[in-house]
């Protein structure tokens, strides 16, 4: 199931010239939700493809949460659907993070770009940041985790 990318982009500027700041989108076969941030541009917070259902067969199975650490203080930044990680906003400027950086809540760790747009992954606590999970132009799966932060 593909998402009509001219469809988005319609769909964006309607929310943007309504003023709307968050939409959510869910049938049998997509769930999208849209959220605008600072200075009102939209982004896709999750998006994921949902399986083909075939009758008869048994439900598909969800995926498993990832497993907590014993640490209570470790929180994970997974990566909110399918896409390509990039640790900087361009090739030529430097990583929004690195291993050690002092995190807070709401900062943009890296980019998941996700059918040709571009979204900025922001940390869910504030912390250190203990461990880069992934490699920098690689693949990250719904879910996958990218980032290891240890809360303050």
């Amino acid at each position: 199931m593909n998402i009509d990318l001219k469809q988005l982009r319609t769909l964006l500027r309607v929310l943007e010239k309504r003023n709307v700041t968050e939409f959510e989108f869910e049938d049998e076969h997509v769930r999208i939700r849209l959220a605008r941030g600072v200075g009102g541009h939209a982004r896709v917070v999750a998006y994921e493809e949902r399986p083909e259902v075939v009758p008869g067969a048994p439900p598909p199975r969800a995926a498993e949460p990832p497993k907590a650490e014993s640490d209570e203080k470790v929180e994970y930044v997974t990566s909110p659907f399918v896409g390509s990680f990039y640790r900087s906003p361009s090739p030529d400027a430097p990583p929004f993070v690195e291993v050690g950086s002092a995190i807070r809540k709401g900062q943009a760790l890296c980019i998941v770009e996700a059918m040709k747009l571009m979204n900025e992954i922001e940390a869910d606590c504030d912390g250190t940041l203990v461990e880069i999970l992934v490699e920098n132009g690689k693949p990250v799966e719904f879910g996958q985790r990218l980032f290891k932060i240890r809360r303050a």
